[in-house]
């Protein structure tokens, strides 16, 4: 490999790092965050949560096992930019078909190579998740940093409609039917109808502007609305849906972006992360159980839980208080809302941030990380059982 073309990462604050181009040539702008995941960078980069987002990989070596066929957890790849420091020369795996650097230049996804990335990791933990540019064009930072603060904000960014299916298509139940569900597309990932479709459940994926009677016509037995990107608060079209899927009784379950939209549903405010949750090593407590397990995340907004209203002060920074709507209800306490009472079923270890959402009246709950784990660990696949059991509960009752 030739030597690379120089390239500038500028924040929104000024701060400026030089490295050298990644991927493809160019220049492009979008909120600046970090995964934590040693592993899965496929998954991460076609992950459609990611929309809009400049992605830091904290792990140091990106691209050892190149790219494949199978991984891609959508049809293509959704950051905005993509931050590494050190770049396989080499991509090894049986499985590849592919490099990782001539997958990201082939879609045009602008990257930077060489920095230090745990510096910038740092800073963005200190001074929360923000705009940036990376330019392999432009070597003029002031000049960039201009065009940074000009860039949109995540904060009121409505992105569902950028990143759900065009058009209806369904994902069929492994061996034996069981159940039918009707899966809102707000960002939905690939690994989704398919932890359903072990589990004997038909998937139909549905545009994010379906109306309660489009839903209804799919003869769905129960209700998903899935992850995705954007700020939760300007989503009141599936807010709407989910209000009415709850008056009907449905059996619902949302995951990410999904539970936000169930928890501004059920009454609750929400709120944007300092710097928001992103890796595959994150412990969250299971309240009913006293479980604690690892999990993958990827939000940059939570629900606000009455009594922690966010403010300025309480932001999960370094030598700050814990996040912003920290649960400090003990566990089995719950508040009333117009569907009934609903309580924090699971709760974020390293801030205490609500993760998760159960409603004792109607027949909803939520979490807000991904128990589909693509990548990540398995330990919170059981609440795909969970939703089959909610399902056949109804079915029986």
């Amino acid at each position: 490999m030739g030597k690379r073309r120089a390239a500038i990462l500028v924040l929104e604050d000024g701060r400026t790092f030089h490295g050298e181009a990644y991927g493809s040539v160019g220049e492009t702008f979008g909120e600046a965050v970090f995964n934590t995941g040693m592993t899965g960078y496929q998954e991460t980069l076609t992950d459609p949560s990611y929309h809009r987002q400049v992605v830091v990989q904290t792990a140091p070596h990106i691209g050892n096992t190149g790219v494949n066929g199978e991984d891609d957890e959508s049809g293509r790849i959704w950051v905005a930019g993509y931050v590494v420091r050190d770049p396989a020369r080499i991509g090894s795996n049986w499985r590849a078909s592919g490099g990782l650097e001539d997958r990201l230049a082939t879609e045009g996804v602008v990257g930077i190579s060489g920095i230090d990335t745990r510096a910038l990791t740092r800073h963005l933990r200190e001074r929360g998740a923000m705009r940036v540019g990376v330019s392999s064009l432009d070597d003029d930072p002031r000049a960039l940093l201009e065009r940074v603060r000009q860039s949109p904000r995540m904060v009121g960014a409505d992105l569902s409609a950028e990143v759900t299916t065009a058009r209806p298509y369904t994902v069929e139940a492994e061996g034996e039917h069981r159940f039918t569900v009707a899966a809102l597309d707000l960002g939905i990932k690939r690994n989704v109808p398919r932890r359903l479709a072990a589990r004997g459940v038909t998937t139909h994926v549905l545009p994010a502007s379906t109306t309660i009677d489009e839903l209804i016509a799919t003869g769905a037995d129960a209700v998903f609305f899935s992850p995705g990107p954007g700020d939760p608060a300007t989503a009141d079209h599936p807010v709407a849906l989910a209000r009415e899927v709850m008056r009907r009784r449905m059996p619902l379950f949302g995951i990410c972006f999904g539970s936000q939209i169930l928890g501004r549903a059920l009454g609750f405010g929400t709120y944007k992360l300092g710097y928001g949750h992103r890796g595959i090593n994150q412990p969250v407590l299971d309240r009913a159980t006293g479980k604690v397990e690892v999990t993958s995340h990827n939000h940059g907004f939570a629900v606000a839980w009455p009594g922690r209203e966010p403010d300025d002060s309480a932001v999960a920074w370094p030598g700050r208080e814990p996040g912003l709507g920290a649960v400090d209800a003990p566990a089995g306490e719950a508040i009333e809302t117009d569907f009934g009472a609903v309580e924090v079923s699971h709760v974020c270890l390293n801030d205490n941030v609500v993760e998760g959402l159960r409603a004792r009246e109607v027949p909803a709950f939520t979490v807000q990380y991904h128990p589909e784990a693509a990548a990540g660990p398995h330990d919170a696949d059981y609440l795909f059982d969970r939703f089959a059991e909610l399902i056949e509960g109804g079915k029986n009752a």
